[in-house]
């Protein structure tokens, strides 16, 4: 017996076949007994080798963004310790003399030389892109969130970011430099991935991978982890700030990603900086810019402890007014932010140089003041040298060269100048480590000043960290408990470092309100796994208490800018709403075939990222085909999007026909035969007659309309997918279009690369010149548009909605019936908590 397969015309006991072998679905094929050739595979191996090449490059680009994030701290590190040294080193040098000729002013108008020019160096940079003021983690929380900030990215910021903090930490000002860490990391994370720049424009790369906006969030999730594991040598605290402060949406793979990229950081920055300080390159002794040393009691001191049991209630304590202070750090700082606002901002931008300088002058005057008045001679330790290692050793030398010995004899030293007149990090180092007192009064006005002045100084106009000073200023409120408890309750098992440690976990938990991957970053930096305990419930208690008053200091300025940023979920009493309570009815959409004209005013007139491409619902359609291709062009592609049972049986009917079974093949025969004659129905007028009311004869080339009424506006619309902004205007800049005379067979198709060519800048329509274009012409955006995207029905609760659309990173979600219209939009405005609760309010209005 002769085979079917191969031959032009043949019979056989199953089937006859003239012409062109069959196509068979793969469920045919099986039933056959037959295998699929290897050209027809569903997966073939191009794209198997492709997709495996593609994971490859994401991970070689993961590790490219570690290296660059370390690297960017290591160029940071080196110059503030550069200019740092400079500057103290010759106003110690000033100093010293002066106090003996008595020409002390001449040291403070040096030390304001040095400080006034870092700062106003930092604001020019900080004019040049305003983004790159603050610390920047607020911009990358909702960039993270889903929220695009105009410039967040850019190489220029990143270059002002790096530079600036070299300058406002140099400067004197109360700013750390690890806060702007993580926004260089996301810089480069964001960046790197592209090899281009709309900076430098005539360097670019035909760098086909990585053209979406996921694969960039991904991409700035790592660059986020790794400053984070590059400021404090945490490679699995910052993989663990990415996902809890910052992204909205993560899986799996890209957990393995981010941390490999935070170690890539951390190491990095570790090998250089341990070469370059210690001469031993490879010995990875610095893992991070900022570095807590080893907690260890003295050999001598057998009764000490690092902490007991006992000590869990003063950390408590310690957590509570930890709390308490961070909200009232927040909320001083709301003021100040809502003052420059009003009356700093609105100004001319010199006005902002002037505030920043400002800052510094007061600030450099009440450090030099306090430090000559104010600090106490004390008795130094002779048993502050402690470990073995070279890096404890250089902690140890580090600590006792930075004690300042102003205004006091010999074997003493000045308390307030030792914290004032250094780095905050070594400042930091003292408060941790040494092992001599810190008089309760001295370490009462330092924590009061650098409270105050570090309240005011975040938010001008300079690139500036907010972990250093709120650990310094923690660290301070910490000792001060140490040695209240030591000097008048009598408890000598206190070891004053842990208690340090403590307050500076306190107060930062109390500001930024973070638990996970803070108490992970503090555990990673102190290298200590048993301060895991103490300093996770200090934490905990901290953010309670603080919650109780006000949101986290990165929380307030999102706020400030109305940035429409989601919580990790809804209140329960939202559930009370449903997703027709809180859309937006009123919807700016387009229609399958659409002339230039109505396009262009639409993109123009509106702002929208996204579009629904909508039919209309009509009783005389027949009527309205006759004579207008347009028309007749948007009632055919409804007709053959819609999808009904009968329709989808016919063609699986028809398939299965030629099956070897002959029960199967009489089944579909009796099948076929009881079925009506197809006629030329319109199937959504059947499915709609119900439904349909008469509406003005509105042609689909017309655009929204002020003038329309009630009925014209909300009348009933099928929806068939949604096309973004950037999809209709790389179609008019391209030209895709098609002439009333011709068939829409006729439009050139473009392809993913062409749409995608100048992702991550589209033109703007305002830009563009359309006058080559004729404004007849007809677009088809259906092969362009998503037909299948998220929707949900109009009774779906807030609670799921909410999920949706925070798990799937969604930024358009339309609310479709029962029968297929379109009946509104949810935006992420729609699900802000603000929304929400006036939606909810109106609710109650209502019953």
């Amino acid at each position: 017996m002769a085979g079917c397969r191969g031959s032009l015309c043949c019979c056989c006991r199953w089937c006859c076949c003239c012409g062109e072998r069959e196509t068979r679905t793969p469920e045919e094929l099986t039933i056959l007994g037959e295998t699929q050739e290897e050209e027809d595979e569903i997966l073939p191996r191009k794209d198997y080798e492709k997709g495996r090449r593609y994971e490859a490059v994401k991970w070689m680009v993961v590790f490219a963004i570690g290296v660059c994030t370390g690297l960017v701290g290591l160029f940071v590190d080196f110059f503030v310790r550069l200019f740092t040294q400079l500057k103290f080193g010759v106003v110690q040098t000033s100093v010293e003399e002066c106090s003996q000729k008595g020409c002390l002013a001449l040291s403070l108008l040096e030390l304001l030389g040095f400080n006034l020019t870092f700062v106003f160096l930092a604001s020019l940079l900080v004019l040049i892109e305003p983004v790159a003021a603050g610390s920047g983690i607020p911009e990358v929380k909702c960039y993270l969130n889903g929220v695009k900030v105009p410039g967040i990215v850019r190489l220029r910021t990143l270059l002002c970011k790096v530079l600036g903090v070299l300058f406002s930490v140099a400067g004197g000002l109360f700013v750390g430099k690890e806060g702007p860490m993580i926004h260089s990391g996301s810089v480069v994370g964001a960046g790197l991935p592209q090899f281009q720049s709309i900076s430098l424009r005539k360097i670019q790369f035909n760098f086909p991978y990585f053209r979406s906006d996921r694969d960039k969030r991904d991409f700035v999730s790592a660059g986020a982890a790794a400053g984070v594991a590059a400021a404090f040598g945490a490679p699995i605290g910052g993989t663990l700030f990415s996902l809890e402060e910052g992204s909205s949406f993560w899986n799996q793979g890209l957990t393995w990603k981010v941390l490999f990229c935070s170690m890539s950081a951390t190491f990095t920055l570790n090998f250089f900086r341990s070469g370059i300080q210690f001469g031993s390159w490879g010995s990875f002794q610095l893992p991070g810019l900022l570095n807590f040393g080893e907690f260890k009691c003295s050999d001598s001191d057998k009764k000490c402890h690092l902490w007991t049991a006992m000590d869990l209630g003063f950390f408590v304590v310690m957590g509570v007014i930890g709390g308490l202070l961070g909200a009232t750090f927040n909320c001083l700082n709301k003021r100040l932010a809502k003052y420059r606002m009003r009356n700093v901002h609105p100004k001319p931008k010199l006005v902002r140089v002037l505030e920043s300088l400002l800052v510094s002058l007061v600030t450099t005057v009440v450090v030099f003041v306090a430090s000559m008045v104010l600090g106490e001679c004390r008795q130094m330790s002779s048993s502050s040298q402690i470990g073995n290692d070279s890096f404890q050793l250089q902690v140890t030398e580090d600590v006792n060269s930075s004690i300042k010995t102003f205004f006091c004899p010999n074997d003493t030293y000045n308390d307030m100048a030792t914290l004032f007149f250094n780095p905050q990090e070594s400042a930091i180092l003292q408060l941790f480590h040494q092992d001599g007192t810190f008089s309760p009064i001295t370490l009462a006005l330092f924590f009061i000043l650098y409270f105050l002045l570090a309240c005011w100084t975040y938010g001008v106009s300079v690139p500036s960290g907010l972990f250093v000073p709120s650990l310094l200023c923690g660290a301070a409120f910490g000792r001060l408990v140490a040695n209240v408890l030591k000097s008048y309750i009598g408890l000598g098992h206190i070891y004053s470092g842990t208690f340090a440690l403590i307050g500076a976990a306190a107060f930062l938990g109390g500001v930024v309100r973070m638990t996970i991957s803070l108490t992970v970053i503090l555990i990673e930096s102190t290298n200590e796994i048993t301060y895991g305990l103490p300093i996770m419930v200090t934490l905990m208690v901290a953010k309670w208490t603080g919650d109780f008053f006000n949101k986290g200091i990165y929380d307030i300025h999102v706020g400030l800018r109305g940035v429409p940023l989601l919580e990790w979920e809804t209140e329960v009493e939202m559930d009370k709403l449903r997703a027709s309570d809180i859309m937006e009815p009123n919807l700016t959409y387009v229609y399958p075939h659409t002339r230039i004209q109505s396009l262009v005013s639409i993109l123009r007139t509106t702002v929208h990222h996204a579009f629904p491409v909508v039919t209309e619902n009509r009783g005389n359609e027949k009527e309205f085909m006759k004579g207008n291709q347009l028309i007749s062009n948007n009632i055919k592609f409804k007709k053959s999007s819609i999808l009904t049972r009968a329709g989808e049986q016919r063609k699986r009917s028809q398939s299965m026909k030629s099956y070897p079974s002959s029960e199967l093949r009489n089944m579909c025969d009796e099948h076929i035969a009881s079925e009506e004659p197809a006629e030329k129905e319109d199937l959504l007028q059947q499915m709609l007659e119900r439904r349909y009311t008469p509406y003005p004869n509105l042609y689909p080339d017309q655009s929204p309309s002020e003038d329309w009424t009630m009925e014209e506006r909300f009348r009933p619309l099928t929806f068939h997918g949604l096309i973004l902004r950037s999809q209709l205007v790389t179609l008019l800049v391209r030209g895709v279009c098609y002439s009333e005379s011709q068939s829409s067979a006729s439009q050139p198709r473009l392809s993913y690369a062409e749409m995608a060519e100048d992702y991550p800048r589209y033109p703007d329509i305002h830009d563009l010149d359309l006058t080559l274009l004729n404004p007849r012409m007809i677009v088809d955006v259906t092969p362009y548009m998503n037909p299948s995207p998220f929707t949900v029905s109009p009774n779906t609760h807030v609670s799921q909605v909410f999920n949706l659309f925070r798990t799937m990173g969604l930024r358009h979600l339309p609310v479709v019936n029962a029968v297929g219209e379109i009946v509104g939009i949810v935006t992420r405005h729609n699900l802000t908590s603000e929304f929400l609760q006036a939606r909810l309010r109106q609710h109650y209005q209502t019953i």
